[in-house]
């Protein structure tokens, strides 16, 4: 059996891990916000969407403002004399008098309490206790329970707004009971050097917890994240790289052309850059190198004379990037410079049907197509190539370890990954072993520093009014928020609420776009911003890459503090691309404390992207380095930066013997370990690692 069935045999064994959250106990309007609150539709992502804390409620001490669990015999249910009295539900304790306190003048309040709380039952409730008028009193319980029937030990998960607590629970109790025993990827003599539980035991102790959970569950967990991102990291440079290559030379004719119609010439890092890429391309043996661009350092420019080397040298190049957003970006800056060297450049996306789809497959298999800029269209098994000489993954950590690889089999290929997000130099040994790496470390000339400063956000009048006078001067700007919609943190800015306030000020200025809309709706947004249609974008974090506004001068961020500090560097570089002084506000969510002032105070200190990036994972931790979902920390969900970071070695050493031992995962450790790999989202049904 070869590593693709076997490790589809491993998902089908483990079918329950892999269901979708439709499979479990809640009604369909509260599975939709559960996806979103998880990040995910199946049943793994909740299992994986660990608690913010944990709420101790085995106390039944009443203590002013602390959580107590009691037993209580109703007395009488107080109706309320007018409309701000409340309802009083009034109760003995052992801790003597107690009052429920629920306000509210809706007729199902009333009949919800005579149900609950008829006079004489037992209850037990949980609640933060408050006293008044020498009476004790707990406002709205958070548990109203027959005897015993409260958790001593209660999770609490990050929500979305229409999800509550309790929803979760259910549906985690559910996940937890059908958690299928799994085989044991990890040593033995490392589980109990650790003390490491089994994983399923790691999970209970982690999601229902019956006493305060210890280190060990997190730290387990956390370990079997970094190994399966170090095993593929593995897969992925072992398939390439002992596959035979061949040399791709080229006259330079066709960069001359690019370059003459750019009209600057490359920066001293981009030519560095360059030159070692050339080597590679000229070598016998495959290339497999690493791109790091500073933000407007210009990666998307040697990307493309990296590809019209290829062409030179008789084969075609593509381009693959996450969004059409970011593919179309690419496209227009490879026609105008590729165009002016002769050479046709197409988009294969989803949106490109019917006639135009047809001829740039014929093109792209018969040779006639020599660029193609895409998205994961690309690797649809109707997409063949006549000779494919080079591969160029951007923003690569927003792709599976199958995406990738999938392209690299349409061809004889070199692969050029990219990134605009620059890795911290203690990860790079770790996080990718013997990968070639060139950086941009480089501003092209003629961009000014963009002046960053940190804003109360009580002046927010001041923004609007400088807004305004910035408008009137022919001024961009964006306005970037994190979340979509409100949560249940009364201090989540939402994007739509922010749209709706400043399109009230500003009106037809203003459009929105953020990832939860159609794709036309929000090209049509971004388009409209970057014609000038528009001249406010409010947005999240989609237009972190792939937006290029000249014109954009003011990039206000708020609840700045909530971003990692690559992430708002990024944010960042969406503004100082044209000619004119360029402003990044950074606005909190309230008065910053000394930890919160110090990260913030690295983007006024800097714009040196790596040094940004050294800080962001000395303070946060840096990004995912093979999973497809974006992140401000290694592994996003499991791995504490820092707790944790001794750990990535290890595990890039644990991952590079284990392949050594067992290349195509068929010991019995090795079966565990690929379905490790499908557990944290490392797909390889795409990757037949035992050809070659």
């Amino acid at each position: 059996m070869g590593i693709v069935s076997a490790q589809a045999a491993e998902q089908d064994r483990n079918v329950a891990l892999f269901a979708p959250l439709a499979s479990l106990p809640l009604p369909e309007e509260k599975l939709k916000r559960l996806a979103q609150a998880v990040g995910g539709a199946r049943v793994l992502d909740l299992l994986f969407q660990l608690p913010e804390r944990y709420q101790d409620r085995r106390s039944a001490q009443a203590r002013e403002g602390e959580i107590a669990t009691l037993p209580v015999r109703v007395q009488r249910l107080a109706v309320p004399k007018g409309p701000s009295q409340p309802w009083v539900v009034q109760c003995d304790s052992p801790a003597g008098a107690l009052d429920l306190i629920y306000f509210g003048r809706q007729r199902w309040l009333g009949a919800w309490l005579e149900r609950h709380f008829p006079e004489g039952a037992a209850r037990r409730v949980s609640g933060k206790m408050k006293l008044f008028r020498d009476r004790w009193q707990m406002d709205a319980p958070d548990y109203v329970e027959p005897p015993d029937s409260i958790p001593a030990i209660q999770p609490v998960w990050p929500l979305v707004k229409g999800l509550g607590q309790k929803d979760v629970a259910r549906a985690m109790v559910a996940a937890l009971d059908a958690l299928p025993a799994l085989p044991e990827w990890h040593d033995g003599p490392l589980l109990a050097r650790r003390r490491w539980p089994p994983f399923g035991v790691a999970l209970h102790a982690l999601q229902a917890p019956a006493q305060l959970p210890e280190d060990e569950p997190r730290d387990r967990l956390a370990y079997d994240e970094l190994l399966a991102g170090q095993l593929a990291i593995g897969l992925v440079r072992r398939t390439v790289m002992r596959r035979p290559g061949r040399r791709l030379l080229g006259d330079g004719h066709l960069r001359r052309a690019a370059l003459d119609a750019f009209g600057y010439p490359p920066t001293g890092a981009q030519i560095r850059a360059l030159a070692e890429i050339d080597a590679d391309l000229a070598a016998p043996t495959r290339m497999l190198r690493l791109l790091q661009g500073d933000v407007g350092a210009g990666k998307t420019l040697v990307a493309l004379l990296a590809m019209l080397r290829a062409v030179e040298g008789g084969t075609q190049a593509a381009l693959m990037a996450p969004t059409e957003l970011l593919a179309r970006q690419h496209l227009r800056t490879f026609q105008k410079l590729a165009g002016a060297a002769g050479v046709e450049c197409v988009l294969l996306a989803g949106s490109v049907k019917g006639k135009e789809r047809r001829r740039v497959l014929a093109g792209l298999a018969d040779g006639s197509i020599p660029l193609v800029v895409g998205t994961h269209a690309l690797i649809e098994d109707g997409v063949a190539f006549h000779d494919l000489g080079l591969v160029v993954v951007d923003e690569q950590h927003r792709f599976g370890v199958s995406q990738r690889l999938a392209l690299t089999e349409k061809g004889t290929t070199d692969v050029l990954v990219m990134t605009a997000t620059p890795i911290p130099r203690t990860l790079l040994l770790t996080q990718w072993g013997e990968m070639a790496t060139s950086r941009l470390d480089a501003r092209p000339a003629g961009r000014q520093p963009i002046v960053t400063r940190i804003v109360s956000r009580e002046r927010r009048e001041e923004l609007t009014a400088r807004l305004r006078a910035a408008f009137a001067s022919g001024h961009r700007a964006y306005w970037v928020v994190r979340a979509v919609e409100e949560g249940e943190r009364h201090d989540n800015v939402a994007a739509e609420t922010t749209y709706a306030e400043l399109a009230a000020i500003f009106g037809d200025k203003v459009r929105l776009a953020h990832g939860a809309q159609k794709l036309d709706v929000r090209e049509a947004a971004l388009q409209d911003f970057a014609s000038g249609r528009a001249q406010l974008l409010v947005a999240t974090t989609v237009v972190e890459v792939g937006v290029d506004v000249p014109e954009a001068t003011i990039m206000i961020i708020e609840q700045a503090e909530r971003f990692g500090l690559a992430a708002l560097h990024q944010l960042r570089g969406r503004v100082g691309r044209g000619k004119a002084q360029s402003f990044c506000l950074l606005l909190p969510s309230a008065e910053l404390n000394e930890f919160e002032q110090r990260r913030l105070s690295v983007l006024r200190e800097t714009e040196d992207g790596f040094a940004i990036a050294d800080a962001d994972l000395e303070f946060r931790g840096g990004g995912d380095a093979l999973g497809v979902r974006q992140a401000g920390h290694i592994g996003r969900r499991l791995v504490d930066p820092q707790r944790h970071a001794g750990m990535v070695r290890m595990a890039h050493k644990d991952a590079d013997l284990l392949l050594q031992k067992d290349p195509d995962l068929l010991s019995p450790r090795g079966a565990a370990a690929r379905l490790l790999l499908s557990l944290f989202g490392h797909d390889l049904t795409l990757a037949p690692l035992g050809a070659g």
